[in-house]
């Protein structure tokens, strides 16, 4: 798949206010059972980059109102807690803007993302055969934000995943993929509702272990290097924490560093997933019950789970 960056802006700006869209009819109410007809719309970012040029590079909130009310429902998705407003998307790209020209050059790398997407969706439907999946829509945000899913849609911030700061250092399609594999498992999971840091954990770490399944590779692979030989010790202190609310010291606290790496609680989530997995005799029964269960605590009570316990999956 390949991105057109044009500069039609003129013409974006009439589509706009004529209520055409430009990202093609993809509906987000619309979830498909077959894996090989899945659409991956990229329109969203052809768009921005259409109202970015004409402004040269610095578009103020008027022109990015135009981007969101114009935008794919993968855009509106995207506002609430990440976009915001237009107001805030244009403060962001002009405190950024080398990132946002960064972005551009990345979009048009995006190379096979299509054919692998729809490769790792076959395998998630192989494990899964309900499985069913939305349109994958890319999108540019407010650079706070890879990646996020609903029942309908599931939206990835393309300027989050382009950031020339990665620590995986695999091409773009191939750590798109990955993403959007973590993401497709969130828009099936059930979901635990309690709050505690048991259930956020091991709801990330379900779809970091079924994603990793399904393309090869869970999205936050370096956590598995960085806590090579220290496994005991860091499910120690989650084992201690777990069934408190506070997820601050290992969710969505950043990357970290190796000596103290942040988001841990994806790796914790995914070796109580991998534990569970390997457990059970029937593989496909064990996949539906981490994504059905609505008890975390049940879940890691079947799984003999423990501080240190080896995962080979």
């Amino acid at each position: 798949m390949r991105v057109t960056l044009v500069r039609p802006a003129a013409l974006f700006l009439a589509a706009v206010f004529l209520g055409i869209s430009l990202v093609g009819n993809a509906s987000a109410a619309e979830r498909i059972d077959d894996p090989l007809s899945v659409e991956i719309s990229t329109g969203d970012v052809a768009a921005f980059y259409a109202i970015y040029d004409a402004a040269d590079g610095r578009p103020d909130a008027e022109a990015l109102q135009l981007y969101i009310d114009g935008g794919s429902p993968g855009v509106q998705g995207f506002i609430a807690n990440r976009i915001v407003s237009a107001e805030n998307l244009a403060a962001v790209v002009r405190a950024n803007r080398h990132l946002y020209d960064t972005t551009r050059e990345c979009a048009s790398a995006l190379g096979g993302v299509r054919e692998r997407v729809r490769a790792a969706f076959l395998a998630m439907k192989e494990l899964y055969p309900e499985a069913t999946f939305p349109t994958v829509y890319i999108v540019i945000g407010a650079n706070n934000t890879g990646g996020t899913a609903n029942s309908a849609a599931l939206m990835i911030g393309l300027e989050v995943v382009c950031r020339p700061s990665q620590i995986d250092a695999s091409p773009i399609d191939v750590r798109l993929t990955h993403l959007i594999a973590h993401e497709a498992v969130h828009a099936l999971q059930q979901g635990f509702g309690d709050g505690s840091l048991l259930s956020r954990s091991l709801g990330e770490g379900i779809a970091e272990f079924i994603g990793a399944l399904s393309s090869g590779r869970p999205l936050n692979a370096h956590l598995f290097e960085w806590t090579q030989g220290r496994e005991a010790e860091l499910e120690q202190r989650f084992a201690e924490a777990m069934y408190g609310s506070n997820s601050q010291a290992w969710l969505y606290n950043g990357r970290g560093t190796r000596e103290a790496p942040g988001d841990l609680g994806y790796w914790v989530g995914y070796r109580i997933a991998c534990a569970y997995y390997e457990r059970a005799s029937d593989k496909r029964r064990a996949i539906s019950d981490l994504l059905k269960s609505t008890s975390a605590r049940e879940i890691m009570a079947r799984s003999g789970w423990g501080p240190g316990r080896l995962c080979s999956t």
